[in-house]
């Protein structure tokens, strides 16, 4: 089958939505564990996202150079028609460091930069975590927290929780340790 301008064969090859030449966006300044940086949404007409910018770190550098390089492929996924739901379902909820609290009420703890930025995401232009679930609406007749580190915080103690070393999780005080619900992992102090 030849190949067409684009190296895709087939009847017919993506085609590239561009943004306007003159469009809104979206800065948004954020912090996950100590690191700082900005996200910067570029926005159809029709207020959906097509552009990221992502600026973390010094120019130049390693992180820096990636963020971009990263910011530049969802920018190009965006163009080509891959629903924003999508990315947010496959980079949401990523662990590795830095991660942390992030002072954002609505994401409380994020698992790494990349769970924080999608999360954002959703939140800001999907309508929350919702969104990507299949499952039903909470029925139970009682009202949802407006805050859920706060209401995490009424279930568990947080004020000194630990992550595990060996799932990522929060810990919980267990006497004069920290207990894992997650993998059953402690903390080890006495």
């Amino acid at each position: 089958m030849p190949l067409d301008k684009s190296g895709l064969t087939g009847d017919r090859a993506p085609e590239r939505r561009r943004l306007p030449d003159e469009r809104r966006a979206l800065t948004h300044h954020f912090s996950v564990g100590g690191q700082e940086g900005y996200v910067t949404v570029g926005l159809y007409e029709d207020g959906q996202p097509g552009e990221l910018f992502l600026k973390m770190a010094k120019e130049g550098s390693t992180v820096s150079g990636l963020m971009d390089s990263f910011a530049t492929a969802v920018s190009l996924a965006l163009q080509y028609g891959v629903p924003l739901r999508v990315l947010c379902g496959k980079f949401s909820h990523m662990r590795f460091e830095p991660s942390g609290w992030s002072g954002n009420p609505q994401i409380g703890y994020a698992k790494s930069i990349m769970d924080y930025l999608f999360r954002w995401l959703m939140l800001r232009f999907l309508g929350g975590e919702e969104a990507l679930s299949d499952t039903p609406p909470d029925i139970s007749g009682q009202q949802p927290k407006s805050d859920p580190v706060q209401a995490l915080a009424e279930v568990v103690q947080l004020e000194d929780a630990l992550v595990c070393p060996s799932c990522g999780s929060l810990m919980v005080r267990s006497g004069t340790c920290h207990r894992c619900l997650t993998c059953g992992g402690t903390s080890g102090y006495v």
